[in-house]
């Protein structure tokens, strides 16, 4: 599985795995799994404006959709 192609059905697999995590406690686990889903552009360009870009680049989550849509460049400006 290529964190620059993940379907629909790996994400969904992703996010089941993660919320079974939580459920047994593991909080650590679930946020860990679930950074491994690209977090959407939109979310990312919010997050950009109203924290920061450090933030959205040393948070620990999947950028590569952020990549694809923005180019890498909109994470260093």
């Amino acid at each position: 599985m290529s964190k620059e192609t993940m379907t629909v059905s790996e994400k969904l697999r992703i996010s089941n795995e993660a919320i079974a995590l939580k459920k047994a406690g593991d909080i650590d686990g679930y946020d860990r799994l679930m950074k491994t889903l690209p977090l959407p552009p939109y979310i990312a360009k919010v997050i950009k404006e109203k924290v920061g870009l450090e933030y959205v680049t040393n948070s620990g989550w999947n950028l590569s959709e952020v990549k694809a849509e923005f180019g890498s460049a909109w994470l260093t400006k």
